[in-house]
């Protein structure tokens, strides 16, 4: 592809639709730090809202990125189409370096979606909330997220016996993390009320053989909770064509 054919077209096209050129160029960056890449084969993508991505031709994160608001100067030189990337409001350069471009393709796309995330440990504590047999038939919660000096209980409560309990969901797996996390609220809640006894219960999927041994040193308890699972539920009630 002609370089200087290719830097009117992204001249025409920057700001205005999203562009995708594969080319192999060298890179260098100043702002957060410095660095320099040295010539390779990379992805490079121009955002409507003019973030810069540069990507290898491996792994998912871009080894190189300029956020929104970027602007950019395209120049030719000594056969090469040099691309310069300024961004005032985070102070930071970047200079792409095209020896040979490869493809380029520009279109105006249209979203305007939000991401909608479900079946976080916030979720699991509202789901706990909401069906405390989940745990155990005499367990009856008081609040979500109760705070302490050292963060946020995901579900405080009691048994019918009186004991105050203390509940950290994880979505995955209990980690020897998760339990220290778990014996700090513990602890805290002692204090904070002036009672010997609070008992601790990890509610996730699974536990890590260590986090295991180290909720029976403790005395707390593993609840096999598994996080709601919301957009599989409404997959679920989507009739397929042969349904009909």
């Amino acid at each position: 592809m002609d370089l200087e054919s290719l830097k009117v077209k992204l001249q025409d096209k920057v700001g205005k639709e999203t562009i995708v050129l594969a080319a192999k160029c060298e890179v260098i960056y100043s702002g957060r730090a410095e660095s320099f890449l040295a010539e390779g084969d990379r992805i490079i993508m121009i955002k409507q809202d003019k973030t810069l991505l540069i990507h290898q031709p491996k792994s998912s994160l871009p080894i190189n990125y300029m956020k929104e608001e970027t602007e950019y100067n395209f120049e030719t030189n000594q056969g090469e189409l040099i691309i310069k990337a300024h961004n005032k409001k985070y102070k930071e350069d970047l200079e792409i370096n095209v020896k040979k471009a490869y493809f380029l393709k520009s279109l105006k796309l249209d979203d305007d979606q939000k991401l909608i995330i479900k079946g976080t440990e916030r979720d699991m504590a509202e789901m706990i909330m909401k069906n405390p047999k989940i745990i155990s038939d005499d367990f009856k919660p008081l609040s979500r997220e109760e705070h302490t000096k050292y963060g946020f209980i995901d579900v405080f409560g009691y048994d019918s016996k009186g004991n105050l309990i203390v509940i950290e969901t994880k979505r995955y797996v209990g980690d020897p993390k998760a339990v220290s996390q778990l014996r700090r609220y513990v602890e805290r809640i002692k204090y904070a009320k002036g009672v010997g006894k609070v008992k601790g219960i990890l509610a996730c999927p699974r536990v890590t053989p260590n986090a295991k041994k180290m909720l029976n040193d403790f005395g707390f308890e593993f609840k096999k909770v598994n996080p709601p699972r919301y957009f599989e539920n409404e997959k679920k009630k989507q009739k397929k064509l042969l349904d009909f």
